[in-house]
């Protein structure tokens, strides 16, 4: 009998795609909030970081108010052919929705540490605000960025809560390794779904060990 590894490719797929989405989304939103005021900062903060600090399911349970089959907008998408609900890239959503405030939080940090008198000297010179920030923001901050690129596709790579909630389980549709876990572990098959606990730390291992890597090469390149 063949092994099912879909549930390796959908929790793979699901946290590439989500990473890509919270990647330039946390950047836009992390490089305007740290040129706010700090009042509008710290509102806009709090509604942005909320997923952080909640619990998963309530993530899942607000998702599901917003996008479900009943609901006006999920009506208002089914007519587009466009369903989040048990569907894996409505896993995609879940895991941006949970996985973003890790990278906002992170770039925007990496911004406001950002020394701004090399982008008042690429003024002086006549570059433009796009050059400025894709060649010499966006380079001295790398070590930020990164970060919280990384942080963002572990998190959404082990979401279960959200992902549990919005899309459920079915095998060979929605399943992840997450609720695969949980699926296994429910009916008895420890050693099923410890195997799974094992693929993901395996995978959250190599990226972590890569991410390092880029950073000692990276600290190597400066000193020389």
């Amino acid at each position: 009998m063949n092994f099912d590894w879909y549930p390796l490719i959908n929790s793979l797929r699901i946290a590439a795609i989500s990473c890509v989405l919270v990647f330039f989304t946390g950047i836009f939103f992390a490089y305007y909030a740290a040129r706010l005021p700090r009042t509008v900062k710290g509102v806009l903060d709090v509604i942005l970081t909320l997923p952080m600090v909640l619990p998963p399911t309530v993530c899942g349970y607000f998702l599901l108010l917003v996008f479900g089959v009943k609901r006006p907008l999920g009506i208002f998408l089914m007519q587009f052919g466009v369903k989040f609900v048990m569907t894996w890239y409505g896993g995609v959503l879940a895991a941006a929705v949970v996985a973003f405030p890790l990278m906002y939080r992170t770039a925007r940090g990496a911004f406001e540490s950002f020394d701004k008198t090399l982008a008042y000297s690429g003024q002086t010179l006549g570059l433009s605000n796009t050059y400025i920030f894709w060649r010499i923001r966006m380079p001295a901050c790398r070590q930020g960025i990164m970060a919280g690129t990384v942080l963002a596709f572990a998190r959404a790579l082990g979401e279960y809560g959200a992902t549990s909630m919005l899309i459920g389980y079915t095998p060979g549709k929605t399943a992840t390794i997450s609720t695969t876990v949980y699926q296994l572990w429910r009916t008895d098959d420890e050693k099923g779904a410890m195997f799974w606990v094992l693929i993901n730390l395996a995978i959250s291992t190599v990226v972590l060990l890569s991410v390092n890597m880029l950073e000692a090469r990276q600290k190597k390149a400066v000193r020389a």
